[in-house]
C-alpha cells in the first residue's frame, strides 16, 4: 500500500522536555525503530508536526540583537523542515540499509482571504505559566490561549489548499524513495492571481489536515495519524470515556473533538477517507505496524452508502 504517516509533534519533543537536539535525535532513534518494519512492507510518505520548533526558533528570533525584524513564520517553517527533515532522513538511513530517503521542503498553497488569518488558534511554541505569557504577549505582540498544559501562543492556521510539490513527489514514488515532505503543514504561501508568484504568509498550516490533502492528492490507500494515545477516545477525560476501534467520518465529524487536541486529527481522517473512499487510522506511534494490520488503533471506514 501506498501510506502517509503524520507524526504528532510528541514524536520528537515531548511536553516539558528541553528542546535540545539531543532529546529530538533520541525520540527520533524511535520513530525510525517504529516505522521501519512498515517501510520493508509499503510505500511510506512521511509528515511531521513542527509546533515547539517553530515556536523556539520564532523566540530566538525575537531576541536576536543582529537582526533589524524578526524571521516570519513561513521561513521559520522551511527551516525546521529541513531541520526535521535531515533528523529522520539520516536515522531512517542507517534503519532501512538499501533504501532511498529524500526529504524535500514542501509549500502548500493557501487562499489570502481565509478567514483564519483573523482568528489565530495554532498553537506554537512551548508552555507559559500565564502571567509569563501575558508578558510574552504584552512585548511581543502576540495572541495567545489556553492548551491542555498551560497557555502558549496561537497563529493563524488556515486551510491548506495544494500541495505545490505534489507532482515532484510522484516522481520520488516512481524511483523507490521513501519521502519525508509537508512537514508542519508545508510552507504557507498565496500566489498572485496574475502572475501566480508565491508570497509566503505569517501562519502555520495544520500537519494533519495538509497530511489528509497531500494522501488525496498522492491518490495513497492509507492515512495513519500517529500520536501519543492508543486510540481515539470518546468523552476523553471524562468517567463515561471509551475506546472508539472502529468509526466513520460521519461519526468522526459527531464526536465532539476538542479543537487543540483530537479534533485535527479526526477531522483528517474524516476528510481523507470521505473524499477518496481509503481508510485511515489514528494511534500510537508504538504501534504503527499493528495499526495498519487492524490490531491496534481507531480505524475510520468509509460511511455505508445507499445501494
Amino acid at each position: 500500500m501506498r501510506i502517509v504517516v503524520a507524526l504528532g509533534g510528541n514524536a520528537l519533543l515531548h511536553r516539558g522536555e528541553r528542546p535540545d537536539a539531543a532529546v529530538q535525535q533520541t525520540h527520533i532513534d524511535h520513530v525510525a525503530t517504529a516505522l521501519a518494519a512498515l517501510a520493508q512492507e509499503h510505500e511510506l510518505v512521511i509528515t511531521h508536526g513542527n509546533g515547539p520548533q517553530i515556536g523556539l526558533l520564532a523566540m530566538e528570533s525575537e531576541a536576536d540583537p543582529a537582526l533589524s525584524a524578526p524571521y516570519p513564520l513561513d521561513l521559520l517553517g522551511a527551516q525546521t523542515q529541513g531541520m526535521i527533515g535531515s533528523l529522520l532522513a539520516r536515522t531512517l538511513h542507517d534503519a532501512l540499509p538499501g533504501h532511498r530517503i529524500a526529504a524535500l521542503v514542501t509549500h502548500t498553497l493557501v487562499r489570502p482571504d481565509d478567514p483564519a488569518f483573523a482568528r489565530p488558534t495554532k498553537f506554537v511554541g512551548q508552555v507559559h505559566s500565564r502571567t509569563t505569557a501575558e508578558k510574552l504577549a504584552r512585548k511581543r505582540g502576540w495572541h495567545i490561549a489556553h492548551d491542555t498544559a498551560g497557555w502558549r501562543r496561537v497563529v493563524p492556521s488556515p486551510s491548506p489548499e495544494r500541495i505545490l510539490e505534489t507532482d515532484t513527489i510522484h516522481d520520488l514514488l516512481r524511483l523507490g524513495a521513501l519521502v519525508i515532505c509537508a512537514g508542519g503543514g508545508g510552507v504557507p504561501v498565496t500566489a498572485d492571481r496574475d502572475s501566480g508568484a508565491l508570497t509566503g504568509v505569517e501562519a502555520v498550516i495544520d500537519k494533519d489536515l495538509t497530511a489528509a490533502l497531500l494522501a488525496e492528492e498522492l491518490k495513497a490507500d492509507f492515512l495513519l495519524i500517529l500520536t501519543d494515545v492508543p486510540c481515539v477516545y470518546e468523552k476523553y477525560g471524562t468517567p463515561d470515556q471509551r475506546p472508539l476501534p472502529d468509526a466513520t467520518p460521519t461519526d468522526l465529524r459527531h464526536g465532539g473533538f476538542p479543537d487543540g487536541s483530537m479534533g485535527p486529527k479526526t477531522e483528517a481522517a474524516a476528510r481523507f477517507v470521505g473524499r477518496t473512499g481509503g481508510l485511515a487510522a489514528i494511534g500510537a506511534l508504538d504501534a504503527a505496524y499493528e495499526i495498519v494490520q487492524g490490531r491496534s488503533g481507531t480505524l475510520v471506514r468509509p460511511d455505508l452508502t445507499a445501494g
